[in-house]
């Protein structure tokens, strides 16, 4: 999931608010009109244009001011004619101010239908890039939701996916070091890399080896047109579910590790062996430790990213998963992430300093070697 922010043309938003600025035009105009000569209310038809940029396009914007200067003609032609100094200037003024306003209003609607364009891109660009997980692979129940911190770009460094290889589900869930589209090429690479070679490799050091091999060669390549390349690296975490066995494997690559949820046991975090991220340094196959751990009928994997873990509150605390994971334990993989994400998003206040993605993983049932369907 990305929070998305479509701006609306202001000529289609609330079209009855256009009654608040003609209201003032006419109550200015009516009251102006049965003072004194000596009160002078015109110069306050300013406000009726000022006011319409904030709901209103160029189109009603002009009309608005358009209105607002024949106004002020019609109080001058009543209090002593168009001819007086006083009342031309206050004219000329008012004219002045309100194409101002119109040249701001057209500004401010060039520059919307530019970030209109520049998200649809980068939504169109996440669609491809980061695909949603299906709700079921194999014998899994799967959720999983993604939160740009920038909102405009709708898409940053995190990533995950998933492939079937030799009756198993084999996953991945990353992060590039950054945010933003800074980090899309990086997220691109890999997930490319993994959805090619994911299921050639026999092991999950072996694949990750592969993969590490894949984003050494691409920083090597753009070095030259990146003063900080030699600071990327990915974290990666990589899973491998069988179906007909109640395990997971797990090889860890700089990752935070994932949770473990059992009913009737308190979230804990899965024990593994971290090797250094992708793109540190070049790591050997025998460099990346593979974990095992029971993954049996009813148990969920929590993945995560970094941006999950270190969200801050308005006083610094940090997003405390494990805690609040413990209440939604026995929820399926849908619910648990819903949780998780709008938890997150009040403790943050709305808005993150990082992406974060998630993703619960529920074994629902086994399936045994005799039942296995190619």
């Amino acid at each position: 999931m990305a929070v998305r922010a479509r701006w609306v043309d202001g000529d289609q938003n609330s079209p009855w608010l256009v009654f608040i600025p003609v209201a003032l035009i006419v109550l200015i105009t009516v009251v102006d009109v049965h003072s004194p000569t000596s009160v002078h209310l015109g110069p306050l038809l300013v406000i009726a244009p000022a006011l319409a940029p904030s709901f209103a396009g160029p189109k009603i914007t002009a009309a608005v001011g358009g209105l607002a200067v024949a106004a002020q003609v019609f109080i001058a032609a009543l209090h002593g004619g168009l001819t007086t100094s006083n009342h031309l200037a206050q004219i000329a003024a008012l004219s002045v101010l309100s194409a101002m306003i119109v040249l701001f209003t057209v500004v401010r609607e060039r520059h919307r239908r530019q970030l209109t364009r520049a998200q649809s891109v980068a939504e169109a660009a996440q669609r491809a890039l980061l695909r949603p997980l299906p709700d079921r692979i194999g014998v899994l129940q799967i959720a999983s939701q993604y939160v740009a911190a920038e909102e405009e770009t709708q898409i940053g460094g995190d990533l995950y996916t998933a492939t079937r290889a030799d009756h198993t589900t084999r996953l991945l869930i990353g992060d590039v070091r950054g945010k933003g589209l800074a980090a899309v090429g990086e997220a691109a690479l890999l997930l490319s890399a993994f959805r090619l070679t994911a299921s050639r490799q026999p092991s999950l050091p072996d694949l990750a080896a592969v993969l590490d091999a894949h984003v050494q060669r691409y920083l090597t390549d753009f070095s030259v047109t990146d003063d900080e390349s030699g600071e990327h690296f990915i974290t990666a975490l990589f899973l491998d579910l069988p179906d007909d066995r109640p395990v997971a494997h797990l090889t860890n690559c700089g990752h935070p590790p994932p949770l473990l949820l059992r009913r009737g046991q308190a979230p804990q975090p899965v024990d593994t062996d971290a090797a250094p991220p992708l793109g540190v340094h070049p790591v050997p196959a025998d460099g990346h430790a593979q974990s095992t751990v029971p993954f049996d009928v009813g148990d969920t994997l929590l993945l995560y990213t970094d941006g999950v873990i270190e969200a801050r509150n308005a006083s610094g605390t940090f997003y405390p998963l494990a805690d609040r994971m413990a209440r939604w334990a026995h929820c399926p993989p849908a619910t648990l992430v819903r949780h998780v994400c709008r938890d997150l998003l009040a403790h943050t206040g709305g808005r993150l300093g990082d992406d974060a993605a998630l993703i619960a993983i529920q074994r629902t049932s086994h399936l045994s070697v005799a039942s296995r369907v190619v």
